[in-house]
Formats: C-alpha cells, sequence, structure tokens
C-alpha cells in the first residue's frame, strides 16, 4: 500500500513537471544541430521536425540526423596507402595533361568536367576504354552473369540490392560455383538494402570460398549512423570488366510476364583503363569491412590495358559522406553550366539542391534547352509530391518536365549536348549528394550517346508534358501538400 502511494506521488509529480527535463533535451538538440554549421535550410528542415513532431522527432533526428562520423568507419583504412597514391597520381599529372589536350580536341571546353575530377583527386580521365550501354535488366542481366561464367581469377560485387528471388539465387549459385574452382570472390552488400541476404550469408555461403561482407552493419551501438549508406553497384571481373549503373541484383528490373510494373532503368559496361579505379574503390569499401585484406595493387587486380584507337573517355565522380568534396553533384553542375545546346535529365526523384537548381536556371536562361524526365507515379507520396513542388520554378523558366507514363523510371542519367554522359547510382536529392556512398560514370563516346539520346527520345514518347499552367490549375490542396513535402526535402 505504502508502495502504491508512492508511486502515486511520483506519477503525479512527472505530471507536473515532465516539460522540465524535455525542455532541456529540446534545447540541447537544438543547440547541437544550430553548432554542426550545416547548410542553413537543413538546420532548419531538422528543427522544424523536432519542434512539430514531440519526441518522436528527436528520435527520428537520433537515427537520421546526425553528421557522419568519418574516423571512425574509415578508420580501418591504410592512411599511408591512401597517401602514397595520391601522391604517385600527382607524379603522373604531366602525362594527364597531355590527356586533356586530346579531350579538349574533342569535346572543347568540357575538358574541365574532366580536369574537375582530375584536381578534386575523384579521377584522372581513362583514354583506352570501350563502354557499353544496357538498358534495364534484359540486357543487363545477360552480360552481367556472362562475365561471371567467364572469370578467372577474381570477381569484386558491391550492391546496394541483392534479393534472394530467382535472378538472385541465379547469381549466388555462379558465384558459388566460381569460387569453389578456384576464383577469388569478394562480396559486399549495404545491411539495410539487402536484409535478407545479409541475414542469411552465413547459411548461403558455409562451406564455400566466397568472402562475404555486410557494409555499415546496423547495430545497437552504430544506430545513429544507420543513415549512411551504400548505394553503389558495381561488379568487377578479372579487373578486366565493370558493371555500374542504377541496376540493383533483383527480378523487378527485369520486365516480363511476372512483373505488372514496367521498371525503366540504365547500366554501363566499361571495359579498359577505367576498371583499375573502381577496383581501388572497392578495396577502400572492402577495407571499412571486416573482410580479408589483399593486395590491390598486383598485377591480378590493376591491369595495363592495351590502346583503344579513339576509345571512350571515361572518368568518375563519387559521393562519400564525410568527405570535404562531393565530386557527383560538382561535376554535374559543372557540366551543365558549359552546355551549348541541350541538357537531358533522368533522375526518379528530384530533389536538388539549390546549386543544382541554380545552374539548371542558368542554363535555360541563357538559351541551352533543358528537359527533365521523372515518374509521374513515384514510389514515394512525399518524395514525388516535393519533386514535383521543385519543378514549379523550373517550369515557370522554361524547362521542360516530363512525367514517365509506361512505369517507373529509377534510371540515374544526363545528356549534356552530343559531348557527356552521366550514368551512375546518383539520384539528384540531398541523400545522393551528401549522405550516401554513391558514384557515377562520365563518359565522351559517341556511339553511347547517341543510343542514350535515342532512348531518351523514346521515353519522352512514353511520357507526358507536365506545363506550368497545368501545375497551376492542381488543386489547391495537393499544391499545398505538396509545399509541405518540400519543408522536408533537406532530410529526405
Amino acid at each position: 500500500m505504502d508502495i502504491s502511494i508512492e508511486l502515486l506521488q511520483i506519477w503525479n509529480f512527472f505530471k507536473q513537471w515532465y516539460w522540465v527535463p524535455l525542455t532541456c533535451i529540446y534545447l540541447a538538440v537544438i543547440f547541437t544541430i544550430l553548432i554542426e554549421n550545416r547548410n542553413p535550410t537543413k538546420t532548419v528542415a531538422w528543427i522544424l521536425v523536432i519542434i512539430m513532431i514531440p519526441i518522436v522527432g528527436i528520435i527520428i533526428y537520433y537515427f537520421f540526423g546526425q553528421d557522419f562520423k568519418k574516423d571512425q568507419y574509415f578508420k580501418k583504412n591504410d592512411k599511408k596507402t591512401s597517401a602514397d597514391f595520391i601522391k604517385n597520381w600527382r607524379k603522373i599529372n604531366h602525362l594527364i595533361e597531355k590527356d586533356f589536350e586530346v579531350i579538349e580536341e574533342r569535346i572543347g571546353a568540357k575538358v574541365k568536367v574532366f580536369k574537375y575530377l582530375n584536381h578534386s583527386l575523384s579521377s584522372p580521365p581513362f583514354m583506352n576504354c570501350e563502354v557499353k550501354l544496357l538498358q534495364n535488366g534484359e540486357e543487363k542481366f545477360p552480360e552481367f552473369i556472362h562475365a561471371i561464367r567467364n572469370a578467372k581469377h577474381h570477381i569484386h560485387l558491391e550492391y546496394y540490392i541483392f534479393e534472394l528471388d530467382d535472378i538472385g539465387n541465379e547469381i549466388i549459385n555462379i558465384l558459388i560455383e566460381k569460387a569453389n574452382d578456384g576464383v577469388e570472390v569478394r562480396i559486399t552488400t549495404d545491411d539495410f538494402g539487402s536484409p535478407k541476404l545479409n541475414k542469411n550469408y552465413l547459411e548461403l555461403f558455409k562451406n564455400t570460398n566466397v568472402q562475404y561482407q555486410t557494409f555499415l552493419p546496423v547495430k545497437f551501438n552504430s544506430l545513429a549512423n544507420s543513415n549512411f549508406r551504400n548505394h553503389r553497384k558495381i561488379l568487377i571481373i578479372d579487373g578486366e570488366i565493370a558493371f555500374v549503373g542504377g541496376i540493383n541484383i533483383s527480378d523487378k528490373y527485369i520486365n516480363n510476364d511476372s512483373n505488372k510494373l514496367y521498371w525503366r532503368d540504365t547500366s554501363l559496361l566499361i571495359k579498359g583503363e577505367a576498371v583499375n579505379l573502381l577496383q581501388l574503390k572497392f578495396w577502400m569499401d572492402w577495407k571499412m569491412t571486416d573482410g580479408l585484406d589483399f593486395n590491390i595493387f598486383s598485377y591480378d587486380y590493376i591491369k595495363i590495358h592495351d590502346e583503344v584507337k579513339n576509345g571512350a573517355i571515361v572518368g568518375f565522380a563519387f559521393t562519400t559522406p564525410g568527405a570535404p568534396i562531393q565530386s557527383a553533384m560538382e561535376s554535374m553542375i559543372l557540366a551543365i553550366t558549359l552546355a551549348k545546346k541541350k541538357v537531358r535529365i533522368t533522375t526518379p526523384y528530384f530533389i536538388p539542391s539549390d546549386e543544382f537548381k541554380s545552374a539548371l536556371l542558368i542554363a535555360v536562361n541563357s538559351g541551352v534547352e533543358v528537359e527533365l524526365l521523372m515518374p509521374k507515379n513515384g514510389d514515394s507520396i512525399i518524395v514525388q509530391e516535393a519533386s514535383l513542388s521543385f519543378t514549379k520554378k523550373l517550369m515557370e523558366q522554361n524547362v521542360k518536365v516530363y512525367l514517365y507514363e509506361k512505369g517507373f523510371v529509377h534510371a540515374k542519367t544526363i545528356v549534356i549536348d552530343d559531348d557527356l554522359a552521366f550514368i551512375g547510382t546518383v539520384n539528384l536529392d540531398n541523400r545522393s549528394f551528401f549522405i550516401n556512398f554513391e558514384l557515377t560514370a562520365i563518359v565522351h563516346d559517341q556511339a553511347l550517346i547517341t543510343k542514350m539520346i535515342a532512348d531518351y527520345e523514346q521515353d519522352k514518347r512514353d511520357s507526358s508534358l507536365m506545363t506550368f499552367a497545368m501545375w497551376k490549375n492542381t488543386s489547391i490542396f495537393r499544391r499545398a501538400f505538396a509545399s509541405v513535402c518540400r519543408l522536408l526535402a533537406p532530410i529526405l
């Protein structure tokens, strides 16, 4: 009885004074956000979330709002090796400068994009390359599986989504077979993107020679950093062939009778010198896991490739959380500002940074035709409405916005005039620009760009043109909802 009275007294005290510790917590969190010196828009967005969603807002911030603890995750990387690599890169700059002369002859001022990538230590330009555009899973997976089956020395696979469905199980069985035949097989998948594989890998790869690692495992002591995901999709075979692009390993990317929703996506097959840089990136990501290290600088992994006459020029831009330079976004902005005739953009999510949006407006107002193609029906109503709200200003300034109606467009591509193509994993949103591990290939190859333009024109025929007048005639309730969703854009 006495215990009940004491509990009642405690409860009454709590009901009367609970707001004191809660207010202290709120003030402490808001103060923390302010002193992080973030982008002001992002700061305001997080403070709004915390204030407008009591208690839950603080929990959301804890899981998804805190800055990436860079040192914690990169401590496994050999800093000396990285420093030596950069030092050697700078030693061959005189050779790269000669490449720039050749590139400038082919694409003029747009050589600045490759110069930016080199000077920001993102990627030198690779001249001796062959590239092939792969549309949708129907084109990608036959090439993908053929490459794996023909591997002789090693297979390196790094993917965001790896489903245990028909195509996923087929690929796993081939990987196990190759590993047991003596081919080195290393696989790393994102813990959030591939939960089923991560949960079952011990059973799947038991008594096999497959080396498997979960990338950024979500554990209780790392929940605050669970927001930072590895969204890259890379396959490397024998240091000779690589695949990058937006297509994950999943049946839904294959358009057949089993899938009701048509999935439009793009991938890229690369042969030649550029594979070496992807190999280094895989190795650096692998070192962030608990996987056994390997000598990346041996000739088994880094190859000397034969010269390809008039070969494709390939460079890469990356997003890495915590990095001082986010070369993916910045190289895209630079390329857009260098456009002379036309910019063609395809993206499933359009929540651009202010800098990216400004680049589009500058381009269109300087006489460049800018086209943006995105889904008519997105896979998230909040993201979709926020995306549409960002098109309002663009349409008002004569950017043409096409809404894809055939299915869901998941491709992440940009074509600049007839000179440059971006193909990768980078969505045009805050997450891809600053939060996730991402990559995009920047390519100059006339045959590839011609095909990309033809594919883009077909995608436009499968889309409807949305105009500023149409947006103004949208119901006031939908426009109001889009405006509310837009407030959350900096943290989506």
